[in-house]
């Protein structure tokens, strides 16, 4: 998640979720970083499933993806996994506030769900990473941590692909959900290229039409009856 800075924020605690895979919780917002439902299942569901796997039916060419925010790295590490299989390379460009202290990343323990030993490195290497450069984790998936927040990042004109968006809720981060926000993600988005986005709030779409999105409703994952994919026409 695409947090704001502050000591009261960078306070979390560890939670175990649905579905078994582990997500943070953030007592002064009283907000999770994932589904209670299941953060593994949502990731896939919303970002893979409805972003990811529809881009990689027709690339035929090196892909940029924008993640708003980085988090705890699960949407990162699944896009990650799936370019190993891939028939193109990612460039995958993360936004994120609020980067996690090691002990945080070592106390999630992603390795109870994910077992794949060579998958559990990529995800310490992926925090370890430096901040705003590009890495070559494989041979296909580079990644540009971005530490800076949205509003002030200078991102590329008709750039990016597919934006997973992944801020906390409107209710709790709403200078994130706003029609400027959308406009910046608008221009910096390819011709065709998606936004897709785990809330399905009706000020939320709004705001996505109003910034010249096409919007459609999906269904959620667990525990959400719907979702949002917007496409730049």
């Amino acid at each position: 998640m695409n947090a704001e800075r502050g000591s009261d924020v960078t306070k979390v605690e560890v939670r175990q979720t649905g579905d078994g895979s582990s997500t943070l919780y953030v007592p002064a917002l009283d907000e999770h970083y994932h589904s209670t439902h299941g953060a593994l299942q949502e990731s896939v569901h919303v970002f893979i499933r409805a972003g990811l796997e529809p881009l990689l039916l027709t690339a035929d060419r090196p892909q940029h993806i924008l993640e708003v925010g980085l988090g705890t790295g699960l949407n990162a590490l699944l896009t990650l996994q799936r370019s190993l299989t891939a028939r193109v390379r990612i460039h995958y460009d993360a936004v994120e506030t609020f980067p996690l202290p090691p002990d945080i990343v070592e106390a999630l323990g992603i390795e109870r769900y994910v077992l794949n030993p060579e998958l559990l490195d990529l995800h310490r290497q992926l925090h370890a990473a430096p901040w705003n450069t590009p890495v070559d984790l494989t041979p296909h998936f580079e990644l540009r941590k971005l530490h800076v927040a949205l509003q002030q990042a200078h991102l590329p004109a008709n750039h990016y692909q597919l934006i997973y968006f992944d801020a906390f809720a409107p209710e709790k981060q709403p200078d994130m959900w706003t029609q400027s926000v959308f406009e910046q993600l608008f221009a910096a988005t390819a011709r065709d290229g998606t936004l897709v986005s785990y809330c399905a709030k009706g000020a939320f779409k709004r705001s996505l039409k109003a910034a010249g999105w096409e919007v459609e409703a999906l269904p959620g994952p667990p525990g959400k009856r719907e979702m949002t994919r917007a496409r730049k026409p």
